[in-house]
């Protein structure tokens, strides 16, 4: 497991303050405030409706906040002057749905953004595509289409193409509910490796074994707001919110 540092000279990754999201009467975010540091795992748990996919829709703005900041990098990424794709460039998302090109090879959807955007050469986008294939442990299939992999094999795909712009950050937005149980664990383990391999990480999840497991810090909104937060042995071992409590009992 991951461990969190008292150093706070560790770099500030992520600086969210008083965020609020409303979508029309419905306040989603309420006040959010945390950081996370160079390092960091962080999982996000909570309910249904709790607002945890749209805290991290705003983390590389995806979602705009009604009020509140959100600093990447100390880049204000809601600010006038932002260059908001360069921003998305030091953040990886892996959503639920794996939204691989259809058209295109395993490998050629890796290739695709290195290519168009930091504007590498063929040869070089397609080294960079086996060797993260090979990382999530898909080294036989570059030459396959997304048709023929399994869910699980997908997800890791979609990984593998978000680490293909080298991002400081990788967010996930719930990325085994998708999967049937069996395929699960394989996706995990990637993103077990990359928490072990020191990489940022900020996941929302319903797996709280694993969030236990692997997390330096969690988090547990409950409509809207942070109710509690604090290493997985303090939240899931002796939790103090009667809401946390609730939840604990219905989801271990």
């Amino acid at each position: 497991m991951s461990t969190t540092s008292t150093d706070d000279t560790r770099k500030v990754r992520i600086d969210v303050r008083d965020l609020t999201k409303r979508f029309g009467d419905n306040e989603v975010l309420r006040g959010v405030t945390t950081q996370v540091h160079s390092g960091d795992v962080v999982s996000v748990i909570g309910a249904s409706g709790s607002g945890k996919s749209t805290f991290l829709r705003c983390l590389n703005g995806l979602e705009t906040p009604t009020t509140g900041s959100v600093r990447i990098n100390g880049h204000d990424v809601f600010g006038p002057k932002v260059n908001i794709d360069e921003v998305r460039r030091q953040v990886g998302m892996v959503f639920q749905h794996f939204n691989l090109f259809p058209n295109m090879t395993v490998a050629e959807n890796i290739e695709l953004a290195p290519r168009e955007i930091h504007h590498i050469s063929k040869d070089a986008a397609r080294e960079l595509a086996v060797g993260l294939l090979d990382r999530v442990g898909l080294a036989d299939k570059a030459d396959a289409r997304p048709s023929s992999l399994s869910g699980g094999q997908k997800q890791r795909v979609a990984i593998a193409r978000a680490l293909a712009m080298k991002p400081d950050i990788m967010l996930f937005d719930e990325a085994t509910s998708a999967l049937d149980p069996e395929m699960v664990g394989e996706v995990l383990q990637v993103i077990r490796d990359l928490a072990s391999e020191g990489m940022t990480l900020v996941l929302v999840t319903h797996e709280m074994g694993f969030a236990r497991e692997v997390s330096s810090r969690v988090l547990f909104l409950d409509a809207g707001v942070i109710e509690e937060e604090g290493t997985p042995e303090e939240l899931f071992g002796s939790p103090k919110s009667p809401r946390l409590q609730t939840f604990l009992s219905k989801v271990l």
